[in-house]
């Protein structure tokens, strides 16, 4: 059974918001550098996840499937936020419930930033976007955004599944690692805000 204990913060320190949109994505999903055929088969992993992931998925190749692909990507992560958040007031209860008066401030705040980020996802406005109105994106753009987009999908994961297991750790009365994972939860939420801003400039960044 998971612990909150196994729940570390895998994603290493999160740098500012600026620091990110100058760093490349392309490493961290192996699309360095490749030969035109490596690099395609690259895409096509990526896509593939995507579509197993999110029925009804077919990427962003076709400009009438971007709005959708797009929508369909905020509606899941919107979804597992939500869930998580209900988790995380379930915590709350129970530290209530207990008496750890010193993780409930923390934990309040956690949920409220959860739920932002929920609305951030689900409300995302692009202006005046050329990802969604040019006939053609070019195939670095295409490949950056999938790879935004998987990235996005497994922190929320990490995030929801940290979540829960937490939760479960705590119904089981075992709230010795309580604020370490509220610690980690917390920044797994930051990776993700940025990782979704990070897709967001991918989106506005396109010009026509």
């Amino acid at each position: 059974m998971r612990t909150s204990s196994s729940f570390s913060r895998p994603f290493g320190p999160v740098k500012s918001l600026k620091e990110k949109q100058g760093a490349s994505i392309t490493s961290k999903f192996g699309l360095t550098p490749k030969k035109p055929l490596e690099r395609v088969q690259e895409s096509e992993k990526l896509l593939e996840r995507m579509m197993l992931a999110l029925p009804g998925f077919r990427g962003y190749q076709l400009r009438e499937q971007r709005r959708e692909a797009d929508k369909l990507v905020r509606n899941h992560i919107y979804d597992v936020l939500e869930h998580a958040r209900d988790d995380m007031t379930k915590c709350l209860q129970v530290l209530s419930d207990s008496k750890s008066s010193e993780l409930i401030e923390p934990m309040n705040r956690l949920i409220a930033r959860i739920d932002r980020v929920a609305e951030k996802v689900n409300h995302a406005s692009y202006g005046y976007s050329g990802y969604f109105d040019s006939v053609k994106i070019e195939e670095p753009e295409l490949d950056r955004m999938l790879a935004y987009d998987t990235q996005l999908m497994d922190l929320a994961r990490k995030l929801s599944d940290g979540v829960s297991g937490f939760r479960k750790d705590l119904e089981q009365n075992r709230p010795e690692n309580a604020r370490s994972t509220q610690q980690a939860l917390d920044s797994a939420l930051t990776d993700m805000e940025a990782s979704f801003d990070q897709r967001k400039s991918v989106i506005e960044g396109v010009a026509v």
